[in-house]
């Protein structure tokens, strides 16, 4: 499996193609900006994109998919209980300060334990609430590897303080799909480092106490 993973956009999110080496399909988690920069990837490659993923609806993982789309790059997925967020990705854009224009009707919505398929592999959807209501991680089990979005990130969790934002759900997410995983996933965050699972239930703060 081809897996590519590099930060987009003024916030650095992480944007991750995912791709099968034997039929060039490949799916993208979170492009979230800089459509050039993850053009250049799938043209490396040449990889034909399949589905644009995304962990949630925040503008910095979803800005760059109306562009990708249009340029003939896949399919936009998004959980239902983040449309209200991508309705608003101009409004979002003006509380930071930037220019973000309004995104392309979503393609198809993924639920919890849907298998989304590429080439000869697959992807397991886990929904994950609280950072945003339908904030979901991607699990690519062959591999041993966890997409967290901004649900966990190496040492810290994501903020809840934004609209649909829930420290409940958050902390009842992490410990009953994440926590209760009996494998010692790679994890690939939505923004800053990677890190493992034992890494965080030894070192996170917000882990060790839900342990």
């Amino acid at each position: 499996m081809i897996i590519e993973s590099f930060p987009v956009g003024p916030l650095g999110c992480n944007c991750s193609i995912l791709a099968c080496e034997d039929t060039k399909e490949a799916v993208i988690i979170d492009p979230g900006d800089e459509a050039d920069k993850i053009t250049s990837v799938l043209e490396k490659y040449d990889l034909k994109v399949k589905y644009l993923l995304h962990t949630h609806a925040h503008f910095d993982h979803i800005s760059a998919a109306t562009p990708l789309k249009r340029a003939g790059h896949g399919e936009i997925l998004l959980h239902k209980d983040d449309k209200f967020l991508y309705d608003i990705l101009e409004e979002q854009g003006r509380w930071f300060n930037m220019q973000i224009p309004k995104g392309d009707p979503i393609d198809k919505n993924f639920v919890h334990n849907d298998e989304i398929e590429f080439g000869k592999h697959q992807i397991s959807v886990l929904h994950t609430p609280g950072h945003t209501p339908g904030s979901c991680c991607f699990c690519v089990k062959e591999k041993d590897l966890l997409f967290s979005g901004d649900t966990l990130f190496a040492g810290s969790i994501g903020r809840t303080d934004l609209p649909g934002g829930d420290m409940g759900q958050i902390e009842d997410s992490i410990k009953t799909h994440i926590m209760s995983m009996d494998t010692d996933y790679k994890i690939i965050t939505g923004h800053g480092e990677s890190t493992t699972l034992s890494n965080e239930m030894k070192r996170n703060q917000f882990l060790r106490s839900w342990a």
